[in-house]
């Protein structure tokens, strides 16, 4: 005769011991010496604190035979005696298995509203998904919450939440759950409109007395109404002659987007590699990479001679395409799969890297690449993006701590 099968987990009796109430020091501890003396096994744990309540539950083995009476009365005593509530379900094994699929919803809200969160999980459910958790990311520069979901394949869910998202007003993120999440290593960004408020041709059309000329061009190519290619040429033609001084003036007059040194700090101190790729210049991006610790950057570069600029760019052209050849390209250098990196631009020109990346993000961006890209940003601090890779606040803080501290 075989050996008898032990029992599997789905039914083993078990018992969900719920405490809640006013937080304070030596809860969690003081309830599970109250369950030893039962010589109860921990299968589940979750405990939530929230404006200063906490609610902590415990998935534990029932007790040997005719002890649960005494266990359930010894809980709800000790309870009591530290001025908190007690509830203790019984019932068979652990909780279920989390359905097929499994995603990360992080949503962003200035502010997060109720009938938002409402719209968001409803939303979630129409798709077949459940929500197994609900977790607070960051409660300025804005609320942002992340929903762990399952049931559901990331696609799917993230186009219909990309469409509630629109109507809402509110930015979400949908990324498949898996270890590769914390594994992006490197975030490669766009310069103009995205890590810095302006558009660099512009400050120096500024100086050259052709800036509404210049910025009709470029709000065009933006649009994706013009190639590229032939717009930077006509712009940077309406340069020539312009003093090679202006290129410190233009340097001091760079205004970084809000958030982007934070951004760009806790990138660097929880490991990560960041670059930039731009329509614009070597002559702002180099002075950009030195003064932000980048560790890659690319642009066109203008033409010098004697003193004054040439109206000519030389070099190889970055543009749409040249944006994903060189995301590849550092992709590569940095050691990271493509499927790691994170894009983040706002204009059309943008477009292919986004794509390419393995998440690509419009921050602030046109109504064509919002639709385009994986998720969109639209609020105007660049370190919320922080919150679409998972980190929290308080993750933020301490690097910006230890930075101060270096």
């Amino acid at each position: 005769m075989s050996a008898p099968q032990p029992p599997q987990p789905a039914d083993i009796p078990t018992l969900l011991v719920k405490i809640f109430g006013k937080d304070r020091p030596g809860l969690t501890a003081g309830l599970f010496d109250t369950l030893a003396a039962y010589s109860v096994d921990v299968v589940d744990i979750e405990q939530v604190v929230t404006r200063g309540r906490m609610v902590l539950c415990a998935l534990v083995t029932a007790p040997p035979a005719g002890l649960e009476g005494d266990l359930r009365a010894t809980v709800h005593s000790w309870a009591e005696s530290v001025r908190m509530q007690a509830e203790i379900i019984s019932g068979l094994g652990d909780n279920r298995p989390r359905g097929l699929g499994r995603s990360h919803v992080t949503v962003l809200g200035h502010p997060l509203t109720s009938e938002s969160t409402a719209a968001i999980a409803a939303s979630i459910t129409a798709t077949g998904g459940n929500i197994d958790r609900i977790f607070r990311l960051a409660k300025y520069p804005v609320t942002a919450v992340e929903f762990a979901v399952s049931g559901t394949e990331t696609e799917p869910l993230r186009t219909a939440l990309a469409i509630e998202a629109a109507k809402l007003g509110v930015d979400v993120a949908v990324v498949a759950a898996g270890l590769h999440r914390r594994a992006q290593r490197l975030v490669v960004m766009d310069v103009d409109s995205t890590l810095i408020q302006d558009e660099v041709i512009e400050l120096f059309a500024a100086h050259a007395g052709c800036e509404e000329k210049v910025a009709e061009v470029t709000a065009a190519a933006m649009r994706g109404e013009l190639d590229f290619e032939q717009s930077l040429h006509a712009r940077v033609a309406l340069l020539a002659g312009l003093d090679a001084s202006v290129v410190d003036k233009v340097r001091s007059e760079v205004r970084l987007t809000p958030g982007a040194r934070t951004l760009i700090r806790t990138l660097k101190r929880l490991g990560y590699q960041v670059g930039v790729v731009s329509g614009g210049f070597t002559q702002v991006t180099d002075d950009l990479k030195e003064r932000l610790g980048l560790d890659f950057a690319q642009a066109n570069t203008l033409e010098i001679v004697d003193g004054k600029l040439t109206g000519k760019v030389t070099g190889e052209i970055v543009d749409r395409a040249g944006k994903a050849r060189l995301l590849r390209r550092f992709a590569r250098e940095a050691g990271v799969p493509l499927e790691q990196t994170v894009a983040i631009g706002d204009g059309a020109n943008d477009l292919d890297m986004l794509n390419a990346a393995g998440l690509g993000v419009a921050f602030n961006a046109k109504p064509l690449v919002r639709e385009a890209a994986h998720t969109a940003v639209n609020v105007p601090f660049l370190d919320t993006v922080l919150y679409l890779l998972g980190i929290t606040r308080e993750e933020v803080e301490a690097a910006e701590t230890h930075t101060d501290s270096d």
